[in-house]
């Protein structure tokens, strides 16, 4: 029987590419300046888990420097190595179709970084046909920060909260009860026709609840996405009568295209659960795809350094539960979709070399060097499970 996992540790990037300065981020290393910050704070990370599987060993590939507090020379249980991004973005689409094996070689639309951010007749007739008050933000912004800074004044008035940020995104907050969660949903369908001029690649929904100043965004996050231009990995598993199992926002990445099912939760602790519960019921050529969101959501954005060192520990300290539960035939792959360096400024993504770690029961371990383009951990993937070879990519095991 084979199977396969990606655990994709949302913007965990291990060092600036060889292009990062024309995207302003040659000095970033997400991994990197974590361990740094930990190392001066007198609590050197202890990831040792991931560091037996080879993490500080490919990002001693990625960046040439062995992160501070990590010494494991040898003795490694993974195949390990560092990918760079073939497609011309950082965003979070872009990582995840690379992935599968369908690089972004265009460019996406983006809104610019000047307040309004918006034009102001796509507001004009999203307004119009949202039936609605108004907005508020209408700027870049961490989602987090800006429902703090504004959540009193939308519940109050009824204005929806639009912002956007690096990515080829425009998004949408509303408190689920005084604003109305299906309202919201019927809000960013209309907001999603009417950026496709605008070559936007999604559309989120961001609902939260809360009250007097303490807001918490929930699970019912909805992305409007434009589908992959190409058939991806998930298509080729599902086509071929695989099973794809998504877990958190990776169906809605997707379209929902090529996956059969989907698990949610709201944050890396719950995933990390469902992702266990779909480990035990996965059948034979199947493929369970997790996002782990928070890295990026609440630490990598909101450059939250010290959150960014616990929420790897508390990962860490869960994947021996996993591991363990492992069969004769499972291939399992920690990697990322861009990084987001939480010293660096500002709370853009970062343009960084990802993870490809791969384990399993018969992997040999090894060191991978780096790839060229993120399809070869779709490729590698295609091959364990017998499927229809991905149009780009190359296997590495």
């Amino acid at each position: 029987m084979s199977r396969a996992f990606i655990l994709l540790l949302d913007s965990f990037g291990l060092g600036a590419t060889p292009d990062a300065d024309k995207y302003g981020d040659s000095a970033a290393n997400t991994f990197g300046s974590i361990a740094a910050w930990a190392a001066k704070e007198g609590k050197p990370m202890q990831l040792p888990t991931m560091e037996k599987l080879g993490l500080a060993a490919a990002a001693h590939i990625a960046s040439g420097k062995w992160a501070e507090g990590f010494s494991m020379r040898e003795g490694f249980t993974g195949a390990y190595g560092a990918a760079r991004e073939q497609s011309t973005g950082k965003d979070t689409q872009s990582g995840h179709w690379e992935i599968a094996g369908v690089p972004v070689t265009y460019d996406w639309g983006y809104f610019p970084k000047s307040v309004p951010s918006f034009p102001k007749e796509l507001t004009d007739k999203l307004q119009e046909l949202g039936k609605v008050p108004g907005f508020l933000g209408n700027c870049h912004a961490s989602g987090t920060t800006i429902i703090d800074q504004l959540g009193d004044e939308h519940v109050a008035s009824g204005k929806p909260i639009l912002y956007t940020s690096a990515d080829s995104v425009l998004q949408i907050a509303a408190h689920e009860e005084s604003f109305g969660l299906e309202r919201l949903y019927e809000l960013c369908e209309i907001a999603y026709e009417l950026v496709k001029p605008y070559n936007i690649g999604r559309v989120i929904a961001r609902p939260f609840l809360g009250a007097n100043g303490k807001y918490k965004r929930t699970a019912n996050r909805h992305d409007y996405a434009v589908p992959p231009h190409a058939p991806t990995l998930l298509d080729h598993v599902k086509n071929e009568g695989g099973e794809v199992i998504a877990l958190g926002k990776i169906s809605d990445i997707y379209a929902a295209q090529g996956v059969s099912r989907v698990l949610k939760g709201p944050d890396n602790m719950a995933l990390f659960d469902r992702l266990l519960e779909a480990e035990a019921g996965a059948g034979d050529k199947s493929l369970t795809f997790v996002n782990f969101v928070d890295f990026d959501m609440l630490f990598g954005h909101r450059r939250d350094v010290q959150g960014y060192s616990q929420a790897l520990h508390e990962l860490d300290a869960r994947l021996p539960e996993f591991i363990g539960r492992l069969k004769e035939g499972d291939l399992v792959v920690i990697t990322a979709d861009h990084g987001c360096d939480p010293t660096s400024p500002g709370s853009d993504h970062t343009r960084e070399h990802i993870p490809v770690i791969f384990f399993g029961p018969g992997v040999k371990p090894r060191a991978l060097g780096i790839s060229p383009t993120f399809s070869d951990i779709g490729q590698t993937i295609a091959h364990h499970l017998g499927v229809k070879p991905l149009s780009n990519g190359t296997n590495l095991l």
